[in-house]
């Protein structure tokens, strides 16, 4: 890093602290503080989504992941597709309900009790797959590019992550969710274009598109898309045959993008409904440019170092680290200024994540539990206790760090979608059946998430202790273990809808006043016209674009070794 890289990141850093303090100067209430007074654009809105999901586990990550097994996860972030089932089907119910939290929509359909044991995950959900992996990817960058400055390059890595989470912190704190969606507009022009750069520059090393095609295939096996499907694969814990990824990646992705609280909360912000759909769209138009733009890096890198053009380090096994391969392609590539441009990148890719989720977790911990202990709290009474509890969140999350390799040694990105492929299938099946199918009651709801929850953390539990190179005996604990997380994504997702289906028939069924609303088969008149009005020419075309995008994408990289 030279003087003028150091520039360009002190600039960046002056313009977010900036733009954090003049949208958070007026906050009043705690409506203001959680979900920005209402009143956010769908630009705002969709750049708040896409930088919320875009951290920078997701850049380091996705380029790691692409460089140590080609495009097999790319099905992961073809998932815009989902944001158009938000826009189209969840945003009418959590708009026209005026929640504040994704898991107080579900007390109005199901109970209180649900609504606690979801947002009691929520919170479990962001210590192991969001604060501990977002902060671990942006401790990664700061050991590849900084690994002298501080000593060593474990120390860089350990001053990275506490001083990327301060930083974040403090602006969070004082700016709120008015900050977060104000200032994710700049900092997803730096990740794309920052990206951009990258792939580009890379690319040109390189020798162009069609050199990159022609490396690809000298391992066209090990990088296409779709994976073949052997029974060893079922027992194998990171494989990703194809009939796994077709299972797996749509309950993790509904799931992620139309019911988690982190992502859901910007949409709660628009100023109508009209605004909210659109702005659930205009972020499903942004995320279709991970692929291209944060996994093709990942291959360059791969490209270059089969090539003996880019070094990278190795684990103790002498494989690649390819976690590393972003940061050292930035590192080795760049003239001095772009490469402080593209450290802004990641830098604003983790403290946007960061920062979205500690406005999460305050909302989640302050509305769904201390504002039932303290229901005469004041709106600034309520702030602070938020603030205390991300606090917390974050030092468990840090914690938490050491232990994730024993979930996933395949890379950052798949430990990711593993640790949430336990966590997810409960969530998905309660709010999809909730909403379609009105005989679901309270008690079907408070056993299906109770039970998947349970099943689902003790496979994470086992898959951290038991298997091949693990305890390997009793035998069948050694054989949960290894059970592939894909598959077992799939079993939890039945596991939980039978324990709901089962437990709401063995009981009465909700009284029709209750969900009136709540289900789409008791929407009233009034509310089917508003929200078929809200569904206009601008969010229809969005949609087709997406669709055509994603399907492009499909239709392209499925055969592009062939």
């Amino acid at each position: 890093m030279t003087t003028l890289d150091w520039i360009v990141v002190a600039f960046y850093f002056g313009l977010i602290a900036w733009l954090a303090w003049w949208y958070g100067r007026h906050q009043r209430d705690d409506v203001d503080y959680f979900l920005a007074g209402r009143n956010a654009g769908w630009i705002v809105i969709g750049a708040s989504i896409f930088t919320s999901n875009i951290g920078s586990e997701h850049i380091v990550g996705l380029a790691g992941q692409a460089a140590e097994s080609g495009l097999a996860m790319a099905h992961w972030e073809l998932h815009a597709w989902c944001l158009i089932v938000l826009a189209g089907l969840f945003v009418p119910f959590y708009y026209k309900s005026l929640v504040k939290t994704i898991p107080e929509f579900l007390e109005r359909r199901f109970s209180p009790k649900a609504r606690t044991i979801l947002s009691l995950v929520s919170l479990v959900a962001y210590v192991l797959t969001k604060v501990s992996v977002t902060v671990y990817a942006g401790a990664v960058v700061f050991k590849a590019l900084l690994p002298d400055t501080f000593g060593s390059p474990e120390k860089a890595f350990w001053v990275g992550a506490f001083s990327t989470v301060i930083v974040t912190g403090i602006y969070t704190v004082f700016g709120g969710m008015r900050a977060i969606l104000h200032t994710s507009a700049p900092q997803a022009v730096v990740i794309i274009l920052g990206s951009l750069i990258l792939t580009v520059i890379g690319l040109s090393k390189l020798g162009g598109w069609d050199e990159l095609v022609k490396t690809c295939k000298t391992n066209a096996e090990n990088f296409t898309m779709w994976r073949p499907l052997t029974p060893k694969d079922v027992f194998t814990p990171d494989a990703l045959p194809w009939l796994g990824v077709l299972i797996a990646s749509p309950i993790i992705g509904l799931w992620y993008w139309c019911t988690d609280q982190y992502i859901v909360q910007r949409a709660l912000s628009a100023k109508n409904l009209a605004t909210a759909r659109r702005g659930a769209l205009f972020g499903g138009l942004l995320k279709l440019s991970p692929v291209p733009l944060f996994m093709i890096p990942g291959l360059i890198g791969w490209a270059l170092y089969q090539k003996g053009m880019l070094d990278l380090p190795l684990r103790p096994n002498g494989t690649v680290d390819s976690d590393t391969v972003f940061a050292t392609m930035v590192r080795e590539l760049l003239p001095s200024g772009v490469r402080g441009l593209i450290v802004s990148c990641l830098l604003a890719a983790l403290m946007s994540s960061l920062a979205s989720l500690f406005n999460s977790t305050a909302s989640l911990f302050t509305i769904d539990f201390y504002e039932k202990l303290r229901p005469n709290a004041s709106g600034k009474h309520l702030v602070t206790v938020g603030r205390i509890a991300t606090a917390a969140v974050v030092i468990l999350g840090i914690v938490w760090i050491p232990l994730m390799a024993k979930v996933s040694g395949s890379g950052l990105y798949r430990y990711l979608q593993s640790a949430q492929g336990y966590l997810a299938p409960p969530i998905f099946a309660v709010f999809f059946l909730g909403v379609f199918w009105p005989r679901l009651n309270a008690t079907g709801a408070v056993w299906g998430l109770g039970v998947g929850f349970a099943c689902g953390l003790l496979k994470l539990f086992l898959q951290m202790n038991f298997g091949k190179g693990k305890c390997e005996h009793p035998a069948i604990l050694a054989a949960i273990g290894d059970f592939n997380f894909l598959f077992a994504t799939g079993v939890l997702f039945l596991i939980s809808a039978i324990v709901m289906v089962v437990a709401s028939y063995l009981t009465p069924p909700p009284p029709p006043e209750k969900i009136k609303g709540l289900t789409y088969q008791s929407i009233h008149e009034e509310a089917r016209e508003e929200i078929k009005k809200s569904w206009d020419f601008g969010n229809k075309l969005l949609t087709v674009i997406i669709l055509l995008g994603v399907l492009g994408m499909y239709l392209y990289f499925s055969f592009w070794l062939k």
